[in-house]
């Protein structure tokens, strides 16, 4: 008797762990099915880094929207403005089997491979702000803005306000190299001025869109010609800041002496058009929270977004910045 009620005992533990495992599993799939964690939308983020005031402005506002909506869950990586820093955080959101990815591209090149993984896991991807050099097919939209028209909007400000037949010798503060809105902004501010045979680039150098780096760049336009410069076009506000302290230290009047145009529209930089110093900053929105939350939410529905979600952008100097100074929430 002993005998036959340890096999019974022993059958119906058995039974009781199989039940266990199926309901453990079924728990699991569950879970995998609703895309995480209550339900929530898994989203895997890798930002450029914190270089400029712009870039900030940026993490926080997707920081804080994804912190507001209820539907989201958000996994933040910062590459440090590497773009192997970047591809490895792509890599190990696809390995934690996120249900989104999105990234603002340190560079335009170079991701394809990474891209395949993710659409071969079944991982829908998400530019912000920039742009890469890929197949489409590869990613579901880019939100962010129109850097050619940007560089245009700069150079046609520059031809109404910087009017004279004279030589107008300028000098370029680009970008990071091979990101696109370096490439981008160049490209739409010599688009307009190649027909004005008078307005020239004189000199032309990255600053790596970093405050320190743009002073040491201007430092360095400044004593090799700093007697024949007119214009100082910076591909983003916080160079032209660090362009701005690098003239006021050679002894000129910025805004006056050299005319300073940049872009972005960032608190510093309307600080500095009310000051006199910068006379335009072209306008790039950094608050692309809550486009980019929704957008994560079509896209998980199964939704067709846009190709290119574009965002509204104006043009600010002299003659508005004060005025618009205290809508400013960057």
């Amino acid at each position: 008797m002993n005998k036959v009620f340890a096999t019974f005992l022993s059958a119906a533990m058995s039974i009781s762990l199989l039940a266990g495992c199926a309901a453990g599993n079924k728990s699991a799939s569950s879970d995998a099915s609703s895309g995480g964690k209550d339900g929530k939308i898994i989203v895997g983020f890798s930002q450029v880094g914190a270089e400029s005031e712009w870039r900030t402005a940026n993490t926080k506002s997707i920081k804080d929207s994804a912190e507001a909506d209820s539907q989201i869950e958000l996994k933040f990586s910062d590459a440090q403005q590497k773009q192997e820093n970047q591809i490895k955080a792509i890599r190990s959101f696809i390995a934690q089997k996120v249900d989104v990815i999105a990234f603002s591209p340190v560079v335009q090149t170079g991701f394809d491979t990474v891209l395949q993984e993710a659409k071969a896991a079944n991982i829908p991807v998400i530019l912000t702000d920039r742009a890469v050099d890929a197949d489409p097919s590869l990613y579901k939209t880019m939100i962010g803005s129109d850097f050619v028209e940007e560089g245009r909007k700069a150079a046609k400000w520059m031809l109404d306000n910087v009017k004279t037949d004279k030589p107008v010798n300028i000098v370029e503060l680009q970008g990071t190299v091979g990101s696109a809105p370096a490439i981008d902004r160049k490209a739409g501010f010599e688009e307009v001025i190649k027909d004005h045979a008078n307005y020239k680039i004189i000199k032309s150098q990255t600053g790596d869109f970093t405050r320190a780096k743009g002073k040491e760049v201007m430092e360095a336009f400044l004593k090799s010609d700093g007697k024949n410069i007119n214009v100082v076009y910076a591909h983003n506000d916080d160079m032209a800041i660090g362009a701005i302290q690098a003239i006021e230290e050679y002894g000129l009047k910025p805004g006056k002496d050299i005319t300073i145009i940049s872009i972005d529209g960032v608190k510093g930089a309307f600080e500095a058009m009310m000051d006199g110093k910068l006379n335009a900053s072209i306008e790039c929105n950094p608050l692309l929270g809550e486009q980019l939350m929704q957008a994560i939410k079509d896209v998980k529905a199964g939704k067709e977004v846009p190709k290119w979600i574009k965002t509204e952008e104006g043009i600010f100097d002299t003659t508005n910045a004060a005025k618009e100074f205290p809508n400013r929430k960057y």
